[in-house]
């Protein structure tokens, strides 16, 4: 059995999740007795082949050092940015400054995205292992897709046999992904994930199929279903 990539993960975790109108950035919240936040790192901290975790944070954020995991000698702390590339670039660079070396991988992942199942981290590490580029997880839309008009009115329906919906993690060696985002943000380019800035610098990252339960803690509700979900 082949063993899988070594790798670095990355969580952007700058945000304050105005969607969610709670009394905190949502990457604290709390879900089965731990932070949304925790739950996410666990599911890199127990993998064999990761090499640390850089979490990108506000400078003052005042939840991070409350938290156990805040102590672990494998996790690292950059600065957080204004936007998500930013605080990306910026646990990117502080990868680079301390010796991970440009082919090593990056996983970058949601820090509000607590249900990646070990499953899917696997087939992403395994089926991206020898990739040129990288890729991510992402899943085929399932619903009709409507283009709507500046009125709210729908003008077309989007073939959504062409169409997916981009997950994290996000998987792409340091050195390219640090260049391809540093670039864009010179060019002053808007990037909304990592794949984007890769797709910018004229490559064609892989999508790799992963569970739809995968989600990303936006709004109340998701937290909801969620607690419902891990109930014991």
């Amino acid at each position: 059995m082949m063993l899988p990539p070594s790798f670095w993960a990355v969580l952007p975790a700058a945000g304050v999740g105005a969607r969610m109108a709670a009394d905190r950035p949502k990457q604290y919240l709390p879900l089965a007795g731990k932070t949304l936040i925790e739950h996410t790192l666990g599911c890199f901290l127990g993998h064999p082949a990761l090499k640390g975790v850089v979490v990108s944070l506000a400078e003052t954020d005042p939840y991070w050092p409350t938290l156990a995991c805040a102590q672990d000698a494998r996790i690292r702390r950059a600065a957080g940015g204004a936007e998500r590339a930013e605080s990306v670039l910026n646990a990117l660079m502080l990868l680079a400054a301390e010796g991970a070396g440009d082919d090593d991988w990056v996983l970058v992942h949601d820090a509000a995205r607590p249900n990646l199942a070990r499953g899917d981290l696997d087939h992403l590490l395994a089926t991206l292992a020898d990739d040129p580029v990288g890729g991510l997880l992402a899943v085929p839309v399932r619903d009709t897709l409507k283009s709507a008009g500046a009125d709210g009115r729908v003008n077309r329906t989007i073939d959504r046999s062409t169409v997916w919906q981009a997950f994290t993690p996000q998987m792409f060696r340091l050195g390219p992904l640090l260049r391809a985002i540093a670039d864009a943000q010179v060019a002053r380019v808007a990037v909304t994930d990592e794949a984007s800035a890769m797709e910018w610098a004229g490559l064609a990252p892989r999508l790799v199929e992963g569970r739809a339960d995968n989600l990303k803690v936006t709004r109340p509700e998701d937290l909801e279903w969620l607690r419902l979900r891990w109930q014991v």
